[in-house]
């Protein structure tokens, strides 16, 4: 059962990153249920924010500094939250989080930089941080 969720969470981190070309400059946000928000600010060339939110209440918001940076956050669920915020060019940061109470804040100050992560249940806290450039980091977690 933990073999699936850590497969299935890996395999959708990957399709929320893939999901949107860095060529492809712009916003998208979808959201069904209610009490749903989703903002935040971008200034550079060739950034890109994609959004879909399903339940109640979930929050994203997505910054980004630079160029050619992409952010991709999918929530399904009640109450989760995401903030990436990105300074630098060439940076990539994707969460998809499953359940309720969810928190992550995903930070890149640099170059090249990628973070991908999952959280399914329950109360998932997560907080990356990455500077410099060429970093990778990807985090999956279930809680109860």
């Amino acid at each position: 059962m933990i073999r699936t969720a850590i497969a299935a969470a890996a395999v959708t981190a990957a399709i929320a990153l893939t999901a949107l070309p860095a060529s492809a400059a712009g916003i998208s946000i979808q959201q069904w249920g209610w009490g749903n928000a989703a903002g935040g600010h971008q200034t550079g060339w060739n950034n890109t924010v994609g959004v879909f939110q399903n339940g109640n209440f979930n929050e994203m918001v997505g910054q980004q500094f630079g160029n050619h940076n992409t952010v991709a956050v999918g929530q399904d669920g009640w109450h989760n939250y995401a903030d990436i915020d990105q300074n630098g060019n060439g940076n990539a940061g994707g969460v998809g989080q499953f359940g309720s109470h969810h928190q992550a804040v995903i930070t890149q100050d640099g170059n090249g930089n990628i973070v991908a992560g999952v959280q399914v249940g329950n109360g998932c806290d997560a907080n990356v941080s990455q500077n410099g450039g060429g970093n990778v980091a990807a985090f999956v977690q279930a809680c109860p």
